[in-house]
């Protein structure tokens, strides 16, 4: 099952971020194929990074809690909020 995993960062946290980025990058590599996309979304005026967009192939949504309770972003306290949903890929097919 897909899981979308989308997560808020807390105002003027880019710092937060740009410092544990390398490490978030790995952790999302380490779930290999079970990664079907990741990415952080933007602000409007200055498209800095003020968020992220996980989507990952998982048993059950305690597996995608897991994910998110030990993302190196969570552990550093970046997030302000953060919601996980089952997604259904329609297309492309």
């Amino acid at each position: 099952m897909l899981y979308v995993i989308k997560c808020v960062d807390k105002a003027d946290h880019l710092q937060v971020r740009l410092d544990n980025r390398a490490a978030h990058v790995e952790y999302l590599k380490s779930y290999g194929e079970k990664l079907f996309a990741a990415g952080p979304t933007l602000t409007e005026e200055d498209e800095a990074m003020n968020g992220s967009v996980v989507i990952l192939d998982l048993e059950n949504k305690a597996e995608a809690q897991e994910f998110c309770d030990n993302d190196p972003y969570a552990k550093a306290g970046l997030f302000d909020s953060v919601t996980i949903s089952k997604w259904k890929k329609v297309l492309p097919a």
